[in-house]
């Protein structure tokens, strides 16, 4: 017969005699009555209070915890290993092993630790935590892991469904704004293969039907959970010992009737053998549409951040083409505008095509090419994921386990048109599409920068050349020009990223004594990505199909080339000509990790002189080994796609690391006045690195901390520690490769240089022609070329944190818990690069006549066509950022949670609260760099939005069968960086942006207990229909500045519906 029993923090008690009195006494049931938890979790519990035999159980002071009945055998699992194991890694190891159950396994084979709102595994640990639960999560009706941590305050959005341009086809997850690489996603507290060679785990691959909570760790955790653990932990925790069948179904749709999502998992579990093993499957299915910016009014022509006109690229349609002389008038560029001087006049340069082809506009003027309408706010995908475990009893004192997930995404990018994105190509004078009128402004371009004209060839010369069709012709003539022409006839570049993931472990446990047991483990995954290209012109063969001096073929024809045409308007290049310009690429990467660890933990029965609970401890040993490679097609590797951002080099590396650590923890103090308890934990892990290919070296991390209970009902805590992040396989690895970053504003561009000779001297020094200086042009689109790569020679960053925070949980004021958390995070040594802005400042902030020679000037590189820092990635090395261990990070705040739960008569209700202020987030990449803060701005510097305060606030009513919750989400108001980004009238309205103004976001759920089998739950989020703030195109980073807006931020989707149902049995 299953004997009603509770839940003592990692532990377990029954009612009246106690089946193991040698462990634990009898338990005296508190005086309260039954409670029902409205329909979110079944069945009827009544809290007890549970009293510890002294000396037997490493645990904290006793709790309140509302209970379930379960086995005999069930209570020795739980009260024997995990309770154990679970206390002697301090804390928060033990949540990570020792989850909460699932709340509709069968009663009596499974522990069932039952809570609501009020329940917060932050009030049982040194070490501050977020917690969200599985309720939460179906409340919100979040379709996917990075949608859950986006919007627990204090986490930053990283790349991930809302991000286009910069997407990779997976999710990620940035604590703190510190760095999405610079902490760990766990399962159960494993870790899993990460998905590409910056170590990142894809949390696509989370199975959310088995997700009974997730936490969320703050400040160093490498002690714990080993090297990479900076900025904290995400640990999903799944349901065990799962019995019966849950089905899940959700269906949500925009306002705007786009951006459908379906959602639908099935998962089944069974007890065995008199509960002495649990199986449990899971499967489940995803499936979404995107949602382009052209269908949202804000976002469907793009804006110039710094005019407040429409924007876009300068690689637009008609064609643009540099050194064109439109007027055959002397243009003077150098040796002008100063006193005694002649006025210059920049008369030629790059020109475009006019509207209806055939010539070229007399000035530099162009129409931009609008890519929004192309571009999408979320990302395509379709999903297919299946997790299963089981464990098995083989003895009272040994028990197997298993895991194993698969997955398989399929995530498709979308944005505008490739083309040729200011390529250098050679034009015959007599190509059989270029007009008289164009013809003769490629032959009058004036080859003296300076006073004086000399055409490019004459006019007889150019009249010769026109009809001289064959290079040996001794009339034959070229021009060599830059070309910008947007490939518009041939559609979209989309990129579809195919990633099959598998990740399983399998172990053993037991007990050694009664009170001392171990672990062992061992792992192994692999994840492949296959990014599959299409839609791209080939720069190699956009040059060779210009070298034509008639309509049907080219000067060099071996491989079926088309004659191109663009010199003519919109709508000039056939399909024919598309077709041969381009071809499909593909990239590969590939990851995997082994992992073996195995713990020794409990205790020795040995207490402090002042407490009752022993000294408990773990000893423990781990083997990582990680490999990476990226393996690209011979196009990808040559950088010969239009517009692809740079060349994919192959990569191939890895590394493994031997680990050896230990941690204890002591109730110093326990049941006397002042201190109720008093408790210290400490840890050290010894970390050997072999490198392949490299030195190697050795880290040690180790930390400190300790909770002080005076009296019931509140409880301080504080903790320190240093931490460690090992270098990532793409940062040791990656060759030197151009590809892009943004930035707002060239020094060189416009007519500064033409009336300053040391800043003329710096461009020329950086690759722009004298002749160029005047007709320099930043890229409307905010990007820049870049240059950087790996170094074997990076070392291990390291991190020191701190924290103070006090939970309060008052006697009188029953249901009610308040934790506030100090936390403060400095990393020294970081691997990174320096910014866009940090490199031009580094230049031109103090221009002399030495800056010409000055290598923070040399280092950046033009296009010698153009002068521009933008251009073909193999000749325009742009900004040089590259990685090294000399940058700082440090981030500071206050972590705030609240809880409340009340019988209000008519209903229950429920208040869950969570905020965050930041005090600051500084960024510094070398010692000579700006110390730069980063909180509450917004610029191509400071990426992605970190708000001062931030909030998630839910109310919850529950009745009967009925629960209704409203989520009010409030993000702070930000402000540009720089301060001069467009003030005046846009579309009838002021508009300032420079300025975000506070959000707040409202979520209303309704969610109904048709039967106990049948859960039916209706959610409209952003109840309000918000818009973002436009702040246009080009004022941050192409990846979370898109659509005029910051979509990883703001809600750019607008008003949504889901509807969910969920069947159990």
């Amino acid at each position: 017969m299953p004997r009603s029993c509770c839940i003592y923090d990692t532990g377990a008690f029954k009612s009246g005699e106690c089946p193991f009195p040698r462990l634990y006494s009898a338990v005296r049931p508190a005086q309260f009555p039954p409670i029902h938890m409205g329909g979110s979790l079944s069945g009827t519990m009544s809290p007890c209070r549970c009293i510890r035999v002294a000396g037997h159980l490493p645990t904290s002071r006793a709790r309140d915890w509302t209970v379930k009945t379960f086995s005999k055998r069930a209570l020795l699992r739980a009260s024997v290993a995990p309770a154990i194991l679970g206390a002697s890694l301090i804390a928060t190891a033990a949540i990570a092993q020792d989850a909460p159950q699932a709340a509709d396994a069968e009663m009596g084979d499974t522990i069932i630790v039952t809570g609501s709102l009020i329940k917060n595994p932050n009030l049982a640990r040194s070490t501050p935590v977020t917690a969200t639960t599985a309720d939460q999560i179906e409340l919100k009706q979040n379709n996917t892991a990075e949608e859950i941590l986006r919007e627990i305050p204090g986490i930053v959005p990283s790349i991930g469904s809302a991000v286009n341009n910069g997407n990779g086809g997976a999710s990620f997850v940035n604590l703190r704004g510190l760095g999405s690489n610079r902490n760990i996603v766990l399962i159960d507290g494993n870790r899993l293969v990460p998905a590409e060679l910056n170590g990142r785990f894809d949390l696509n691959n989370i199975p959310l039907a088995l997700i009974d909570r997730v936490d969320v760790l703050t400040g160093g955790a490498s002690t714990t959970y080993g090297a990479d653990a900076i900025s904290g932990v995400v640990n999903f925790v799944t349901k065990s010992d799962f019995a019966g069948l849950e089905a899940n179904i959700a269906n949500q749709l925009t306002e705007e009737a786009d951006g459908h999502y379906v959602r639908a998992d099935v998962t089944l579990g069974a007890n065995f053998d008199d509960g002495r093993g649990n199986v449990v499957f899971s499967v489940g299915y995803q499936q979404s549409d995107p949602v382009y910016q052209g269908d949202r009014p804000f976002s469907n022509v793009s804006i110039d951040s710094f005019t407040g006109l429409g924007g876009g690229s300068g690689t637009s349609t008609p064609s643009r083409f540099t050194n064109v002389n439109t007027t055959g008038a002397d243009s003077i560029t150098t040796g002008c505008g100063l006193d005694g001087q002649p006025a210059c006049n920049a008369v030629q340069g790059n020109r475009q095509v006019t509207a209806a082809g055939g010539a070229f506009r007399g000035t530099s003027a162009f129409d931009a090419y609008n890519f929004n309408p192309f571009n999408i706010f979320q990302t395509p995908f379709e999903r297919f994921n299946m997790y299963g475990a089981g464990r098995y009893e083989v003895s009272d004192a040994v028990e197997v386990y298993s895991r194993g997930i698969f997955s398989k995404n399929t995530v498709s990018t979308i944005i505008a048109p490739s083309g040729a994105f200011g390529i250098s190509v050679v034009v015959p004078l007599s190509n059989p599409y270029l007009s008289a009128a164009q013809r003769n402004a490629f032959c009058a371009f004036d080859t003296t920068p300076g006073v004086g004209y000399t055409a490019r060839f004459s006019a007889a010369e150019c009249a010769a050349a026109a009809t001289a069709t064959s290079p040996t012709d001794p009339n034959y003539r070229t021009v060599t020009t830059v070309l910008s022409r947007r490939a518009t006839e041939l559609g979209p570049r989309i990129s579809d990223f195919t990633t099959t993931f598998f990740d399983y472990r399998i172990g053993a446990r037991g007990g050694i004594t009664d009170s001392i047991d171990w672990d062992l483990s061992g792992g192994y995954g692999e994840s492949e990505n296959v990014q599959t290209q299409q839609g791209y012109w080939l720069n190699s063969r956009v040059r060779q199909a210009l070298l034509a001096t008639n309509t049907a073929t080219c000067l060099t024809d071996t491989n079926g080339c088309v004659p191109l045409n663009v010199f003519g308007p919109d709508g000039s290049i056939t399909a024919a000509q598309n077709a041969y310009l381009t071809a499909n690429s593909q990239v590969t990467t590939k990851t995997s990790l082994a992992q073996v660890k195995g713990t020794v933990s409990g205790d020795f029965g040995v207490a402090s002189p002042f407490g009752t609970d022993s000294l408990a401890f773990a000893l423990g040993g781990e083997y990582r080994k990680y490999g990476a490679s990226q393996e690209s097609d011979l196009l990808s590797q040559s950088g010969d796609l239009g517009g692809a951002g740079g060349a994919a080099p192959n990569i191939d590396g890895g590394y493994d690391v031997y680990e050896a650590y230990g941690e204890v923890i002591l109730p110093l103090v326990q049941d006397k006045p002042f201190f109720q308890d008093l408790t210290v934990e400490a840890g050290i892990r010894y970390s050997d690195y072999s490198v392949d290919g490299g030195s190697g070296y050795n880290t040690t991390t180790w930390k400190v901390a300790g909770n002080w209970t005076p009296v019931d009902g509140i409880k301080f805590r504080g903790n320190y520690s240093r931490a460690v992040r090992a270098p990532n396989i793409a940062e040791l690895f990656a060759p030197v490769n151009t590809t892009l970053t943004n930035l707002d504003s060239d020094p060189c561009a416009g007519a500064a240089p033409t009336q300053n000779a040391n800043l003329a001297a710096v461009c020329i020094a950086q690759g722009a022609t004298a002749a160029q200086l005047g007709s320099i042009i930043n890229d409307p689109a905010g990007q820049v070329n870049s240059t950087g790569g790996g170094n074997l020679a990076l070392g291990p960053e390291k991190s020191n944190s701190w924290g103070l925070g006090v939970s309060l949980q008052p006697a009188a004021l029953p249901g009610f818990s308040l934790t506030v958390d100090y936390y403060n995070i400095k990393i020294t040594g970081a691997i990174t690069n320096p910014t866009p802005d940090d490199v031009i400042s580094a230049c031109f902030d103090n221009i002399t006549a030495a800056s010409a020679s000055d290598l923070a000037c040399t280092g950046i590189r033009r296009d010698p066509g153009t002068g521009a820092l933008f251009g073909e990635a193999a000749v325009v090395g742009g900004l040089p950022q590259t990685l090294s261990n000399l940058g700082k990070l440090a981030t500071d705040g206050i972590d705030v949670q609240l809880n409340y739960q009340k019988d209000v008569g008519f209903a229950k209700w429920a208040l869950s609260a969570n905020g965050n202020w930041t005090n600051s987030s500084t960024f510094q990449a070398t010692p000579t760099s700006l110390n730069r803060e980063c909180v509450g701005l917004y610029s191509v510097n400071c990426a992605s939005i970190q708000p001062e305060f931030s909030w998630s606030v839910r109310n919850t009513l529950s009745f009967d069968s009925v629960d209704l919750s409203l989520l009010w989400r409030y993000i702070d108001g930000v402000k540009y960086e720089d301060g001069d980004a467009f003030v005046g009238t846009l579309n009838g309205k002021e508009v300032d942006f420079n300025r975000i103004p506070a959000e707040h976001y409202f979520d209303l759920t309704s969610r109904f207990h048709v039967s106990d089998e049948v859960t039916l739950t209706m959610t409209v989020q952003n109840l309000l229909d918000n818009q973002p703030k436009v702040v246009g195109n080009s004022i941050g980073s192409t990846s979370y500045n898109s659509g005029n807006v910051y979509p990883s931020t703001y809600d750019a989707l607008g008003r949504r519906y889901t509807v969910a149902a969920k069947l159990r049995f």
